[in-house]
């Protein structure tokens, strides 16, 4: 069992992000054991011929089977983390604490696989520019094609999440995250099969993670990590990876073609110029089409110092994505 405690400061705290890196760790977990993996095999029957065999045996060797997940494969979860920020994040991790993340794998090792690892870890600088053009390898072949059905699933689970914590209560919503998550009033419960660990947060708040490749709950404890719970997300299935064909059309039929594709844009924050770019509209339809959609509720505006960006609210998310 692994306990967040959580003091008041902590539970205001407590937000959602998306992690990229997490994904393509356990979906390198899931290529290397399909058979745990049923709700993967849709795209593993695709994925799998395009995998770069080199880049692929690194990152398993990095990963592991199960259990630990060396932390300097993934960074905090961010509502906004896109895999080419989180790429540059490892390419320039810091070589100290990613040497102690290889020899906790040395740790749980044998044999060859011991050695190998013993030599990165023995070789940080090497280990870190080795781990970065193979996790750039492997998400362009693995996770790239696949990241807008990937990313409307993990949007749509949090749009489901945050309804959830509006109608009945952050509580009551933590504690549906998963049968091995509970809520009391100072923490938030997590049962897992390989660790128990009681963590303060101390303030700095928790943030909770869906993930489509994930079968189980996972945490992240240690510091300066940020204290982070991950869950498997809503609406999984075998045919996850499949495109959905006639998504912008369905959307054009009920909103208009304009502001379908100005709602299907602003799946990220953007600036008024940028979905105007985007959408290949002029600035003043893209703002138009803007006002019509907060107006409708399905895209929020906030200021970041002199830009106003516009992103998809909860009902944006699950028009477009379920």
């Amino acid at each position: 069992m692994v306990e967040f405690r959580l003091a008041p400061g902590d539970i205001s705290a407590i937000r959602f992000g998306v992690s990229p890196g997490h994904e393509l760790a356990h979906a390198v977990r899931v290529l290397a054991q399909p058979q745990y993996h049923p709700l993967q095999w849709g795209w593993l029957r695709r994925a799998r011929r395009e995998a770069p065999a080199r880049a692929l045996d690194l990152l398993r060797l990095l990963v592991g089977p199960d259990g630990y997940l060396p932390d300097f494969l993934t960074s905090t979860p961010g509502w906004d983390l896109r895999p080419d920020e989180e790429l540059a994040r490892l390419r320039d991790a810091d070589l100290g604490p990613l040497r102690v993340d290889l020899l906790k794998r040395v740790d749980r090792t044998s044999g060859a696989e011991q050695r190998l690892l013993r030599a990165l870890a023995d070789d940080p600088e090497r280990a870190r520019s080795a781990a970065a053009d193979a996790w750039e390898q492997c998400w362009d072949a693995l996770l790239a094609p696949y990241w807008p059905q990937l990313e409307r699933i993990l949007r749509a689970d949090v749009g489901v999440r945050t309804r959830r914590a509006t109608t009945d209560g952050l509580g009551s919503m933590v504690s549906t995250l998963h049968e091995a998550v509970s809520w009391t009033q100072d923490a938030v419960h997590v049962r897992l099969r390989l660790h128990g660990e009681v963590l303060d947060c101390a303030g700095s708040g928790l943030v909770l993670v869906p993930s489509v490749m994930a079968p189980r709950c996972a945490v992240v404890t240690e510091p300066p990590a940020q204290p982070t719970l991950f869950y498997p997300a809503l609406g999984v299935s075998e045919r996850w990876a499949d495109d959905a064909p006639g998504e912008a059309e369905a959307l054009a039929a009920l909103l208009g073609a304009g502001r379908a594709g100005v709602l299907l844009a602003v799946s990220a924050p953007l600036s008024t110029s940028e979905v105007a770019a985007a959408c290949g509209l002029a600035v003043s339809t893209a703002s138009h089409h803007l006002s019509v959609l907060n107006a409708a509720r399905l895209v929020d505006a906030r200021r970041d110092g002199g830009r106003v960006l516009h992103v998809r609210t909860p009902l944006g998310e699950a028009l477009t994505g379920m």
